[in-house]
């Protein structure tokens, strides 16, 4: 199967119920009426809530700014720049941006079947099993060797496939965010 790709400029953005921000909808899987597994890239313009999401877990981290304060269950957690959280995404969550606007990548999953992490140039990753796998390439064009096989995209760019058995990959070029979920 080749890889999907979807440019962060071609999604329009949703405003947020509160007046916060707006979020870009890059993947909604199977479909965006019934998604069971969703990554998105958001805008934080102001301090306020998330939306709740009951039974599912978010991968959340902070692609651009200087960082935001999360408080749910009774504690605060700062999240800097490129420092990926897990959190339950029922849990009533307030965001404060203690030093201005914010651009964040947010995957969210079933409980314990997604993960979200920063990649450099060398980094490798591999898949075992059947998972939804994808890379997204925010500021710097980036190459993905994926099974032998290179894989360029430019910024702000997410390339996102369907995967079953076993596989191995290595970032060439660029930095980015690799995610996965497993089905």
């Amino acid at each position: 199967m080749s890889w999907n790709l979807v440019s962060l400029a071609k999604v329009p953005a949703t405003p947020w119920r509160n007046g916060g921000g707006v979020t870009r909808e890059l993947l909604a899987w199977p479909s965006a009426q019934d998604w069971q597994v969703r990554l998105s890239v958001a805008d934080v313009e102001r301090d306020g809530p998330f939306s709740a999401f009951p039974g599912i877990e978010r991968s959340f981290a902070v692609i651009e700014g200087m960082g935001v304060e999360l408080r749910f269950a009774g504690q605060a957690k700062l999240v800097a720049m490129g420092v990926p959280i897990r959190f339950d995404g029922g849990l009533a969550t307030h965001c404060t941006l203690p030093a201005g606007p914010t651009r964040d990548i947010n995957l969210m999953a079933p409980p314990g079947k997604g993960q979200l992490k920063p990649l450099v140039p060398g980094n490798r990753v591999a898949a075992k099993g059947r998972r939804l796998l994808g890379f997204y390439a925010h500021h710097d064009a980036c190459a993905l060797l994926w099974q032998g096989v290179e894989l360029e995209l430019p910024p702000f760019t997410l390339a996102w496939r369907l995967h079953e058995g076993e596989a191995q990959g290595q970032l060439r070029g660029g930095a980015g965010w690799w995610w996965e979920v497993e089905l």
